[in-house]
Order: C-alpha cells, then structure tokens, then sequence
C-alpha cells in the first residue's frame, strides 16, 4: 500500500536507504527513489499541469524541505540528479572522497565564495564569480558539478531568483560543519564499512561511485 508522503516518512526511507534519489529515472527499478517507496510499483509521468499527477509536485515540494530539514543532505550527485543521503553515508562520502578535492580554478572561486557565503542561489554564484552569459553556462555547469561530485557543496532550500525558483547552494563545511568535522575524525576503514553497508545491494549506485573513484 502507498504511503503518503510526509517529511518524517521520507527521513526514514532516505535513512533506511542510505542514498535515494527524488525520482526514478526512465522507472527503472535501479536506483531506488522516493517516488518508489512511495509509489511501489506505480510508473512515474511528468505531469506538472493542472490536470496532471499532482503526486509528482507534492514530492518536489517536498524534496525543498528536506534539503533545508538537517535531517538528511541534498545534492545534485547521481548522473547529476536530485539526490538524498542519510547523515552517515553522506559523511562517510565525504570522508572517502572530498576530503582532498581536484577542483578547477572556476570550482576553486565557486567553493571559496560559498565558505564565506552560504546558500547563495545560481544567479547569485554567477553573479558574483562573473559566470554570467550563455557562453559561460558550460564553465559554470562543469564548475558546479566538480563541487557536487566531490561532496563539496549541497543543497539548502531554494529562493525565487526570476521566472522559477532556485535552488540554493551551500559549502558543505558552512551548512553541515558537523558532518564535515565528523568526516574528518572517521576513519577510512569505517568510513567504507558504513558505504558497504548500506549501498552492497544498490550495483547502480556503486557503479556510479567506482566511475566517479
């Protein structure tokens, strides 16, 4: 039976999981979703008008209040989609894999920016790293997703910015100095033992993360 989605729920599916995305990509069982622990065996449609499948913006809605609950952290990780991830994993990620980040000279100035500011929306980065302009977008999008993989940055809530909101990014060490302390006291072994744990029965997910090794 489907459960409707409430912020306490969707907690403890992400906490359960380790890693969910917000919705399945193409309904593929792989990897899990909210949508799926949701909506078990119902296909997902991308209906956003009136007469639509209002299920699909009530998670969207949803998925704001998560990124800003603590609870759990928001990201732009898997194949650059929204992502959740319980506290643990995400620490753990963290310890693995950002802790020592390569980052380009413009993922440098987006990350040295955000430490001293955090969130700031995408016309408010572009703005104040001068990545403004259509022939900038593609600096700017590599840029930003340097930071996601490498665990850097997340997302935390969202602001009206023009036509649609946007999503507000944060430097992980500012939004979660916690988890970014806790990272930096966790062992490697442990830190792996916590990944194996909860993501040694999701191969999407760790594909993704050995690609991304």
């Amino acid at each position: 039976m489907a459960t409707k989605p409430t912020l306490k729920s969707a907690i403890s599916h992400i906490e359960d999981a380790g890693i969910l995305l917000v919705y399945p990509i193409h309904n593929r069982k792989e990897p899990e979703s909210l949508w799926s622990r949701f909506y078990p065996k119902t296909k997902m449609r991308w209906e956003w008008d009136s007469d639509g499948d209002n299920r699909v913006a009530n998670l969207w809605i949803l998925r704001e209040e998560l990124s800003r609950s603590r609870k759990v952290v928001y990201s732009k990780w898997f194949q650059g989609r929204a992502t959740f991830f319980s506290r643990s994993v995400f620490t753990s990620l963290l310890r693995l894999k950002g802790q020592e980040p390569v980052l380009s000279r413009q993922a440098q100035e987006i990350l040295h920016l955000l430490q001293d500011d955090s969130p700031l929306s995408t016309k408010e980065i572009k703005l104040a790293t001068d990545l403004r302009g259509r022939s900038l977008e593609s600096v700017y999008t590599k840029a930003m997703k340097e930071l996601w993989s490498q665990f850097q940055i997340v997302g935390f809530g969202e602001k009206d910015d023009g036509a649609f909101p946007s999503l507000l990014a944060g430097a992980t060490s500012v939004i979660f100095e916690d988890l970014w302390l806790e990272a930096q006291e966790l062992s490697l072994l442990e830190a792996q033992k916590i990944i194996d744990k909860k993501i040694k029965s999701a191969p999407a997910l760790l594909r993704f993360l050995n690609k991304k090794a």
